[in-house]
């Protein structure tokens, strides 16, 4: 149970989480346990199932897009990085449980300015509008964002309305990469 939004807007992206962790009925906050981090020019935040979100932001090393890649992210997305995020979790020994109805995550991953979301189905999802979010307390805090709330702020709303939502609160923006030549 967490909440990560993220907004991408003009070449640039700000992503916030909350930072309670919540295993069955019990919460835990640290500061190692960061839900966005930083690796080979993304950003990668999950929500779900520790295990996974785990593999995916501390051994998974996300593919980097070619120039030519570039013109097509989503393309991308769903032919190099998807198959390299089965292959990494399969390596590191997650299979989802088919018996349990709660178990899964949603990723958010930014790359050059633009953001993903992949579920535990692999499906890549993009949003025209550029307001994203996943976890428990996400329908409040996107609801915050379309509002006119800033990040911050959304989160803010968030940790007031949804019993597994905590502060303190982890900002991290990107900004899409210049063109090169």
């Amino acid at each position: 149970m967490t909440t990560i939004v993220a907004v991408a807007k003009n070449g640039n992206v700000i992503m916030g989480a909350d930072a309670q962790v919540t295993d069955g009925s019990r919460p835990f906050r640290h500061a190692a346990m960061e839900k966005i981090t930083k690796n080979n020019g993304w950003l990668i935040a999950g929500s779900g199932d520790s295990t996974p979100c785990d593999i995916l932001q501390l051994i998974f090393v996300p593919p980097v897009p070619g120039v030519k890649e570039r013109e097509n992210l989503y393309k991308f997305m769903v032919t190099k990085f998807v198959p390299a995020m089965r292959e990494c979790l399969d390596e590191n020994g997650w299979k989802e449980d088919p018996n349990e109805k709660e178990s899964g995550f949603n990723m958010l991953f930014a790359f050059d300015g633009e953001v993903f979301d992949i579920g535990n189905d692999f499906s890549v999802m993009l949003n025209s509008d550029g307001i994203y979010g996943v976890g428990s307390g996400s329908p409040i805090a996107i609801g915050a964002l379309y509002a006119g709330a800033s990040v911050e702020k959304a989160l803010e709303i968030a940790a007031n309305n949804d019993i597994y939502t905590s502060a303190p609160f982890q900002i991290v923006k990107q900004q899409k990469q210049a063109k090169k030549s």
